[in-house]
C-alpha cells in the first residue's frame, strides 16, 4: 500500500481534540488539547490521526513541520 500524505495545521492548547475542517487547499485544520511544548502536541496530533484513519500510531510519521503549525504528515 502507498503511504498517504496530508498537510495538517494545528492549533494547540484548545478545549479538545477535533477535526475543525478540510481548507480550501486540502489542509485539515485540526485542534489539540496538548500544549505545543516537548512534543506534547505532536503525539496528540499523531494519536487523534491514528484513531480517525484507523491506523497504528507507528505509522504516522511528522515528515516536516515538528516545531510550526503546518505539518506535513505521512502515513504508511
Amino acid at each position: 500500500m502507498d503511504p498517504t500524505y496530508l498537510r495538517v495545521k494545528v492549533i494547540p492548547k484548545s478545549s479538545k481534540t477535533e477535526l475543525v475542517e478540510t481548507m480550501a487547499d486540502g489542509t485539515l485544520k485540526i485542534r489539540v488539547k496538548a500544549p505545543p511544548e516537548k512534543g506534547k502536541a505532536n503525539k496528540e496530533l499523531i494519536k487523534f490521526l491514528a484513531e480517525h484513519f484507523g491506523t497504528r500510531k507507528e505509522s504516522i510519521t511528522i515528515i516536516s513541520g515538528k516545531t510550526d503549525h503546518i505539518k506535513l504528515i505521512k502515513i504508511a
